[in-house]
């Protein structure tokens, strides 16, 4: 017998080593996810800027804030208008159509 001889793959110790760093690596991945945001829409960039000036936050926190806001994370449901109550509640105005159908008026003279 030759006690110098290992069994392929790692020791023992190194595999539960190697499985707890993999299962640690996989919680960090997974929970504290790391995003690239592209083409912020300029007045997008500058009310979120603005927002963390007057928090005295970081644009990173600002940004989170806002998107847990628009997800209805933040427990504060958001203020949302039912229309129910006026849906097809529309009745014919005679001066509106009329102004309307006035609007549709092509002048010829313009289109010279």
């Amino acid at each position: 017998m030759d006690l110098n001889h290992r069994p392929h793959g790692p020791e023992p110790c190194a595999l539960s080593l190697t499985l707890l760093l993999a299962s640690f690596v996989c919680n960090a991945y997974r929970y504290r996810m790391q995003y690239t945001v592209r083409g912020v829409p300029k007045v997008l960039d500058e009310a979120l800027r603005e927002q963390a000036r007057a928090a005295g936050k970081s644009l990173n926190e600002a940004a989170i804030e806002a998107l847990a806001e628009g997800a209805g994370l933040t427990g504060v449901p958001r203020k949302r208008r039912n229309l129910a109550d006026i849906a097809g509640t529309w009745k014919p105005d005679k001066a509106l159509e009329a102004a309307l159908a006035a609007q549709h008026q092509v002048d010829e003279e313009l289109w010279k």
